[in-house]
This record gives C-alpha cells, sequence and structure tokens, in this order.
C-alpha cells in the first residue's frame, strides 16, 4: 500500500508542496477545481481515446493514472480485472473516485501523490496513463516529471500521454506540439516515442472534443 505522510499546515493550500506553474498562474490548487461542480475536464465518463486503446488491448499488469481526478479513466481499466492505482494532488477528486469505486464495486487504489515526486510511491507499473497531465506543466517542469514518471514505470513498460495538441482550431489550454513531446520523451531521458496520432480530448465546453496528441511511449 502507499504510506500516508503527515498532513500539511493547515493554511497550506498545496499540501508542503511546491505549486505547479498552472496553479501559480491561477493562483489556486488543482482542488479547489473540484469545490464547485464537476472540473471542465470531468466529463462523467472515461475519455473515449483511452477507451479506444483499453479495447485494443494496450492496458496490462499493474497501471498508474498520474493525474486520476475522479476516476473515470482508472476506473475503466479496473474494470478489466488488471491491477490499478490513480494518483492525484487533489484530495477532492480522490474522495470521489474512491466513492465511485464503491458504488460500481470496482477493485482499484486511489491514493494522494505528487505528480513530480512519483518515486515516493516505492512501486513500479508495467502500464502508465497521463491523460491531460502533461501539458499543464511548463518547459521548467517536464523534465522532472518525465523523471518522475520513468522512477515508476518498469523496463520495456508502455506510457500513453493524451494532450492538448497545438495542431487544429479550437485548441485547448496549454497546447503542446509534436516536437516537444519528442523532446520531452527522449532517449537521454529513458524513453522512445514509438507513435504520436492525432486525436481528442473531450471536456465540457468541447462538443467534438479539442485537438489531441495520444502519443505512445516505451521506457528503455
Amino acid at each position: 500500500m502507499v504510506s500516508e505522510r503527515s498532513g500539511p499546515p493547515a493554511d497550506d493550500p498545496f499540501g508542503g508542496r511546491e505549486p505547479t506553474s498552472h496553479e501559480r498562474m491561477t493562483g489556486l490548487p488543482w482542488d479547489a477545481s473540484y469545490h464547485e461542480g464537476r472540473a471542465p475536464w470531468d466529463i462523467d465518463g472515461p475519455q473515449p481515446a483511452i477507451v479506444r486503446v483499453v479495447s485494443e488491448g494496450g492496458f496490462a499488469g499493474a497501471v498508474l493514472d498520474a493525474g486520476c481526478g475522479t476516476g473515470e479513466n482508472a476506473l475503466h481499466v479496473a474494470a478489466l480485472g488488471l491491477s490499478v492505482v490513480g494518483v492525484d494532488v487533489a484530495e477532492t477528486a480522490l474522495a470521489i473516485a474512491r466513492a465511485k469505486a464503491e458504488d460500481r464495486r470496482i477493485e482499484i487504489e486511489f491514493a494522494a501523490a505528487d505528480a513530480l515526486r512519483l518515486e515516493t510511491l516505492g512501486r513500479r507499473f508495467a502500464t502508465v496513463l497521463d491523460c491531460g497531465l502533461f501539458h499543464t506543466f511548463d518547459a521548467g517542469e517536464r523534465p522532472g516529471y518525465v523523471a518522475s514518471l520513468a522512477s515508476v514505470t518498469e523496463p520495456d513498460g508502455i506510457l500513453y500521454v493524451l494532450c492538448f495538441s497545438d495542431d487544429g482550431p479550437d485548441a485547448g489550454p496549454h497546447p503542446v506540439s509534436r516536437e516537444e513531446l519528442r523532446a520531452a520523451f527522449n532517449p537521454g531521458a529513458g524513453w522512445t516515442i514509438t507513435d504520436i496520432q492525432p486525436d481528442r480530448i473531450h471536456t465540457r465546453f468541447h462538443d467534438d472534443g479539442a485537438p489531441a496528441w495520444l502519443a505512445t511511449v516505451t521506457r528503455s
């Protein structure tokens, strides 16, 4: 099980961690996104792109969902009977995810963890999912995040990254280019990108989803 840590000071909205660039920009912790109803990315179901990858047998072994939010993608994978851990810094989202798991009678683990410090989990995974997290990190944070993912991914393990794309109209916030993905997940950092395909990320504000990349990355 994931070890627990003592709680942060009551007046620390960031839980004792350094706020991310997105949090500094908004002035709010990620948890605030869930305080007044659903977050913009919370579509009450798994992302269609992830459903497709699951249907094609893309998930195997122990699975980590980094930045799981209210858990829809992780729950969809866990319903296959795979061992799944979903992590997030937003405690409110995790509480919602746990309630969903109990209601649906799906065996899964949800834990509070900083995506920039995943090594604290003390575990490794055969398949890792990043759905909508990579694009929230700025250029200065990405090397640390990529190293964090590497620390918990088994050799030859697979990472899926679904992120907003800079290719096409009506782009979402923090759009990413193919070149930025290739620069981040490079052989020197312990990764090989095997595929980058155009896709969509569905949100509550995009009728047919926003332009996205779905990258398949192998841990070397």
